[in-house]
């Protein structure tokens, strides 16, 4: 991201200086500026940059025909719509002309430079949440099962998935969003399910209910907890997880979902954990 040039296009001097402090301070290098449509094709032509910052309320124009002659200019410069407009309607129809990222007015420094870092470091940031994520996510489940169960847990070699597989007689999924979506899924075969339950209640499990929710609830931890590890390292992430959806029965079908995932077995004093993760190159940007 540092040394991207921008040009900021807006009628509003204020905002013009507003949004140049803030590139400027984070490496940006602000290469030019324009208010209206025959000066946004002029700039651009001129100065080639990488990123566009793009007001919606321009004199005899506006942000979205703007963009379009950017992009008829050069289809791989970025657009980020900077603007005190912000709608449905509006948003849909950025997202219908190629607008990269929205963020409305006023600005809130960390949201933009946040916005920018997915839209130009996209690729980077992938390969790095693939060389990462399987590693977060084994200390997250060695870390939950230690601390719930006080044992501790061994990981076998992990391999890769990309087909359908049949699982064990518990698994549960856990779909991540973000700047790229995901999936985590843990599988036990129901005695291990039910040795797990005990040890962390430190009690025997009394039903199925029980022991489903208590497996369910690991990992929602393991998989937030991970997902939080990732944020940290880098907040572009901007990893959430959804409710587990719970499955089980005599054998369960797991169908792909549309992207490589990766695959480990944790061995544990109460039985195997399957540990399945894996990640989908996206472009959400929004804000």
């Amino acid at each position: 991201m540092v040394g991207t040039k921008v040009v900021i296009v807006d009628d509003s001097p204020f905002s013009i200086a507003y949004i140049k402090g803030i590139l400027e301070k984070h490496g940006l290098e602000v290469v030019g500026e324009a208010g209206t449509l025959d000066k946004v094709k002029a700039v651009v032509k001129e100065k080639m940059p990488q990123l566009v910052t793009m007001d919606m309320t321009l004199p005899g124009t506006d942000g979205l025909e703007c963009t379009r002659a950017i992009h008829e200019i050069n289809k791989d410069i970025k657009v980020i719509v900077i603007s005190s407009m912000m709608d449905d309607e509006i948003v849909k129809a950025a997202r219908e002309n190629n607008v990269s990222a929205y963020i409305q007015k006023p600005i809130d420094e960390d949201n933009l430079v946040t916005a920018i870092s997915r839209v130009m470091e996209s690729d980077k940031l992938y390969e790095t949440l693939m060389d990462e994520h399987m590693e977060i996510f084994k200390e997250a489940l060695l870390d939950a099962v230690n601390k719930m169960t006080k044992t501790l847990v061994r990981f076998e070699e992990k391999s890769v998935c990309d087909k359908e597989f049949e699982s064990k007689e518990l698994t549960i999924i856990v779909g991540i969003i973000g700047k790229f979506s995901g999936r985590m899924l843990i599988a036990v075969d129901m005695d291990t399910a039910s040795r797990l339950t005990s040890a962390i209640l430190k009690k025997e499990a009394n039903t199925t209910d029980e022991v489903t929710a208590v497996i369910g609830e690991l990992t929602n931890i393991i998989s937030g907890n991970a997902c939080s590890a990732l944020n940290r390292k880098n907040k572009a992430y901007g990893l959430r997880v959804a409710p587990p959806t719970i499955m089980h029965g005599e054998s369960v079908h797991i169908a792909t979902p549309g992207f490589y995932t990766t695959s480990v077995h944790a061995g544990t004093a109460y039985g195997d954990i399957l540990l399945n993760v894996g990640f989908q190159r996206g472009d959400d940007h929004w804000m």
